[in-house]
């Protein structure tokens, strides 16, 4: 049996915008396999899972807890290696497609 770490929050209201998308990378780089993420934002955070999906394919899953209009609240949780589409199941960074 796995058992996964407390998830990790970031609320990146709190980080200038040029540094955001770099300190989530590095945040998202430590997590532990089946550990979250979970980011607290001002804005829409549909740009960086589309950037999730470019560039963690497979190692990723994305799931929105909240979504606006004040505050977008979401969970990105490191997938074990092999759990991705090639094993046959859904890795869940690309919502099923």
């Amino acid at each position: 049996m796995t058992v996964c770490a407390a998830p990790v929050t970031l609320d990146v209201r709190k980080i200038a915008p040029a540094d955001r998308q770099g300190a989530i990378f590095a945040a998202f780089g430590l997590l532990q396999a089946g550990q979250s993420l979970e980011l607290l934002s001002s804005q829409h955070l549909k740009p960086l899972h589309v950037e999730f999906q470019s560039e963690q394919p497979g190692r990723f899953a994305w799931v929105d807890l909240e979504q606006g209009p004040a505050l977008w609240r979401v969970a990105i949780t490191r997938i074990q290696a092999g759990r991705g589409h090639g094993n046959g199941g859904c890795c869940g960074g690309c919502g099923g497609a």
